[in-house]
Formats: structure tokens, sequence, C-alpha cells
């Protein structure tokens, strides 16, 4: 995610790489199509041929017929998307749900401000992003559990001061991170926390474990020997077929630093690469805890454990979380998985920082015959990144230690893995701009979401996204279905060419494709006409979008669910009023509580339809 008024590092460009920029790609791609600037479904009227063997969502052939009816929602109007309070189409209702610091049961410690880190450990955490609902076998659409991702919360937010003056104060921060599951029931027609043996948190001291290539490693070990604990900087996420979580730590770099009156310290090529430096974003957590002391020598290789998809099995809370290795180490933005024709299973991936990359991981063998077998699809396989031509097809090229130009700057695989944005620079990968969140179509076709990009640099008044600071969304379909090598790829939609429509937009960020052909986008970023943040629908087939539902001044809307029926879709509201509450006081709104907090919002039709209809 990026947040513009918070100072995330994600301007900075830690790609040192000489390789050919998307831009220039983009540019002879769309010279030798000659679009025409101002079309706002760029690649809607040349659509991608279909995959061979690919399969067609349920209802396909019947909304295939009349594509009219796949949005008949009355949007929202570009006059009525501001303000401190959500505002969602006339068609549709919501409600609020599990705020930050509410008990993950009813009967725990009720929020109060600021919190305690015993609390806030029982509580649910702030920065709520990407989520998945898992249904109870017999609670069908109604009853199940939500995992919830917590990326970020800054200290003024949290604590109410910019910086930790204890230990204390920094497991404060650091409970209020990472992963909540929550056992939620629909009471009386209303989502309501429920009593449950499976509600947890998962935070930065949660014991974790490593399986793949990389457990195990040096790499990943500390002179102190200390255990592994915690996830942090949750960002996206994806449900796999088998029925677990899969967490993605994105800015992981934030939370190191170096302490006062250190002045040895230096980055090595490695952290660099990844965006460590000596006070991080300003989280503080450096001067009082030693895991994020990069100047600690008991601590080296702290870092390397930061960056990983961790997997999560929402029903069983004796588990302890996984890091998948074989997925490899850089700023995840997403996990997004499905199973190839072949049975193997798939894994998108996008790594969020401008001039960074796509990824896609394919396992070693078929995903039934794995899980029989008591072993993870998700351990053995091999990690591909994406090379796009102007022709309009791309590569995926696999960071292996067997290729060569690897062998002579890596020792082994685990290496290769922990380090994959270098390995990704040495095979001459596509710099995209701003990767995010993945979603894959019914149809095999694969939607990326690509920011923005305000330090690419123009090239000539041909090229539509030069720089690009509103972002575009980006798809392709690859052969053999999700397993080839090779893809061909286009342009879906560039949101510069919305702009000055009611259907404006900027920063795509968040997306999911549903089996009708809807696409939901939400968005991250300062949107067209003081728009706040928003939920948008658009229909693949003719490129035609609809504003669903807006968020609350300074927030990002983020985050998406929905129940088995399609019938209610969660997504959240993070950072409101950027945690100013002179900006907003959400959800409390009239109640007198003055400190914003993030939350999940549930969206449903007034008629009971699918959402997004």
């Amino acid at each position: 995610m990026y947040h513009r008024d918070a100072g995330d590092n994600d301007d900075q460009i830690c790609n040192p790489s000489q390789n050919q920029p998307f831009a220039e790609v983009l540019r002879c791609y769309l010279s030798r199509r000659e679009v025409l600037i101002g079309t706002l479904a760029l690649g809607v009227s040349s659509f991608l041929p279909p995959l061979a063997g690919a399969r067609p969502g349920p209802d396909r052939a019947q909304e295939g017929a009349d594509r009219g009816r796949l949005i008949g929602f009355e949007p929202v109007s570009v006059a009525d998307g501001s303000g401190p309070w959500p505002a969602i189409s006339q068609d549709y209702r919501f409600e609020v749900l599990i705020p930050w610091g509410e008990p993950l049961e009813p009967q725990g410690p009720a929020f109060r401000y600021p919190p305690n880190a015993a609390d806030q450990a029982v509580q649910v955490g702030i920065g709520h992003d990407g989520m998945w609902f898992f249904p109870f076998a017999d609670g069908g659409s109604e009853h199940g559990l939500l995992a919830v991702n917590h990326e970020f919360g800054r200290n003024r937010h949290v604590l109410g001061k910019s910086r930790p003056d204890s230990l204390a104060d920094v497991r404060v921060s650091q409970h209020a991170h990472g992963v909540s599951i929550v056992e939620i029931k629909k009471i009386q027609g209303r989502w309501r926390p429920v009593t449950s043996e499976y509600a947890r948190r998962i935070h930065v001291n949660t014991p974790m474990t490593f399986s793949g290539p990389a457990a195990g490693h040096p790499l990943l070990q500390t002179k102190s020997g200390n255990a592994a604990l915690g996830t942090v900087n949750n960002c996206s996420s994806g449900p796999t077929p088998w029925g677990t979580y899969l967490t993605c730590e994105e800015n992981v770099n934030g939370y190191f630093g170096v302490t006062d009156g250190e002045t040895s310290w230096a980055p090595t090529p490695e952290q660099a690469r990844y965006g460590f430096s000596e006070d991080g974003f300003g989280y503080g957590w450096h001067r009082f805890d030693r895991r994020f002391d990069l100047s600690d020598r008991d601590f080296i290789n702290e870092e390397n454990r930061f960056g990983w998809v961790v997997e999560i099995d929402p029903f069983d809370p004796t588990q302890t979380p996984v890091k998948r290795t074989a997925l490899g180490r850089f700023k995840h933005e997403g996990a997004t998985t499905v199973i190839g024709k072949d049975g193997r299973v798939v894994v998108y991936m996008g790594d969020d920082q401008r001039f960074d990359y796509i990824y896609k991981f394919v396992s070693a063998g078929p995903c039934q015959r794995l899980l029989e077998q008591g072993r993870s699809p998700l351990d053995e396989g091999s990690l591909y990144v994406a090379r796009f031509h102007d022709d309009g097809t791309g590569e995926w090229l696999e960071l292996s230690v067997g290729n060569p130009v690897l062998a002579r700057r890596f020792r082994d695989q685990a290496e290769v893995l922990t380090y994959a944005r270098v390995a990704a620079d040495l095979l001459g990968a596509t710099p995209m701009d701003r990767p995010e969140w993945t979603s894959v179509a019914p149809d095999g076709t694969v939607y990326c979401t690509l920011t923005n990009n305000g330090l690419r640099i123009a090239a000539n008044a041909a090229n539509p996204l030069a720089p690009n600071l509103d972002g575009h969304i980006i798809r392709w379909r690859d052969t053999e279905e999700f397993t080839g090598s090779r893809f061909t790829w286009d342009i879906f939609l560039i949101a510069r060419d919305s702009h000055g429509t009611e259907h404006t937009f900027s920063d795509p960020d968040g997306i999911w494709a549903d089996p009708d052909g809807r696409l939901f986008i939400e968005t991250d970023g300062d949107q067209p006409g003081d728009l706040n943040n928003q939920l948008l629908v658009a229909d693949t087939g003719t490129g035609a979008l609809a504003r669903l539902f807006t968020g609350v001044t300074g927030c990002e809307v983020t985050g998406l669910a929905v129940t088995p029926d399609r019938r209610t879709l969660f997504c959240n509201i993070q950072h409101p009023g950027n945690g100013d509450p002179t900006r907003t006081n959400f959800p409390a709104r009239f109640d007198g509580e003055t400190v914003p907090r993030d939350a999940t919002i549930v969206i449903t039709r007034k008629d009971g339809g699918i959402v997004g209809s």
C-alpha cells in the first residue's frame, strides 16, 4: 500500500538496475497499436484471446448474453463522495464492524485510548487491510471467521505521541500490527463478533516457523540464536484452495533502525536494495527492542526474517504461522492462488515499490497429491519474475541458482529467495509502476493494479503514462493455463483517462474479479474532484465503471472479501483522517469519541441481491 500523506518510503527507488523500464515497453506497445488517448477502457476492444481450456464462471454464459445487467446500481456521485463519513449507492447499505481496539470476543477488554500492550494483544489491530471470510461448513454465508490484516499504525495515532518512551510503548505498537482472526455471525440482520475458540491475534511477538528452501539457512539465523517471532506490515492477502490464509509482509524495512549514537553502520548492498535505513519510518522500535536494531551485532539477519508470505490456518488456533520461503522475499502486496490445468498451484504476487516487479510461483507437483502426502504445495516449486515485451507478449524468468547468471552471484537457492529482488535485477525483469494486488478472473485473465509512478521520465506526448501520476490496471494470460513460461498482456484501464467524468478515479490498489465478469477496484491516493478514496465496480467486457462506495476524509479503502453467496461484501477503511481527529472521528460520528479508528465495512444490497450488481 501507499500512503501519500503518511510519507511511506514507496517514493524511494531501491532498484539500481538498468533493466528496460515498463514505461518504454508500454510506449512502444501503445504506439504500435495506435491507441487513442482518452479511451477509458484501452484494452476492451482488443480483449486477449481465450486460454485453451480456460474454465468460465458459473454464470458467464447467461451474463455474456446481457452484459448490461452486470452493473445495475445507482453510482455515488462525485458531489456526494467527500467528507468525514462514508457514502454508498442508494441501492445499498453499510454497517461498521470490528473497529481498531474492539475486543476479539465480546467479553474481552473494551477499547480505551491510548491502549496498553496486554489489552491490544487481544483486541482488533489497527491498519485494517487485506482480509478473507472463511465460512463454517454449517454456517453458509451468515457465520464464519474473518481474517484481517493490520498493516500499519503511526505512533501519533496509536500511542498519542511521535516516539515510544519505553519498551512498553513499543509493545503496544507491535501488538497493534499483524493479523486478527475474529468469528462473526449474522444475528437479527447484523454482523457481530461472537465468543469463539478460534479468535486470536497474530502480531510482532507471535512465534513463527519457516519452511521451504531458506528454512534453517544461515541468512535467517542470528548470533544470539533468538527464536523467530512475528509478522509485520501485513498488507494484502489471499485464501488458498485448501482453506488457509496467506498474509503478506510489505514495508518491513520501516520498523528497523540504528541506535542513537551509532555512527559506523552502513547498509549492505542487500539491505539498501530492500530500503533499510538508520531510522526506518520513525517507529523507534530499535531504541528499546534489540531485534530491530540493525547495528546490534547479536541480531544481524533479523531483518531477513521479514518480507515473506505467511500461511495461517484460521481454524486451528494452536497452529504456528509458517513463513513460506519458496515464494521469495520482497515487499509482498498480495498472494493470489489458483490451480493450473495440470493441478499445480500458482501464486501471483506484486512487489509494491516504484520500479519493482511482478512474480509468480508454480508448485513442483499437483496440489492434491502434495496435500495427501502431508506436504505443502507452497514449499516446493519455482519462483518466476515477469519480463514484458513491447509486442504484447511476455515471459516468466525463473529465479533459480541453476541459471549461470545467478550462480555467479548466489551460493544456493536459499540466498536467491532471500534476495529475490537482486536476483530479478540480474535476470532483466521489467521494472513496474508499483505492482499491488492481483486477481484471477474465471476466464483465466490475471489483473494487476499498478498504483502510480510520478518518477517516470516522459519520452514524448504519445505516452499516456509518463509520468504516471494516477496508475493503471494491466492484465495478462499465461500459456498452459497459468503454469506456462510465456504470456500475452494488455492494458485494461488507465486511471487518468477517467478524469473529468462521473466515474473518475486515481491510484488503483485493491482488486477482485468476481465470477460474473465484474472487477472491484479500490483506491489509495489523492482522488480527483476532492473525492475520498473509493470502491468502484468495472464491467470487464465493456470497461464501464460505477462508484459503489466512498470512504472518509484522509482514509484508504482496502480489503475485499465476500460471503459464498456474494450477498455480503467486506471492505476496510484504513487510517481515517490519517489519524487526525480534527479531520474525522469515524466511526464514532455522534457519540463524542474523538479518536478515529480503522474499521471493516459490511456492504449489502437493499434488495438482498449479489453485491456489485
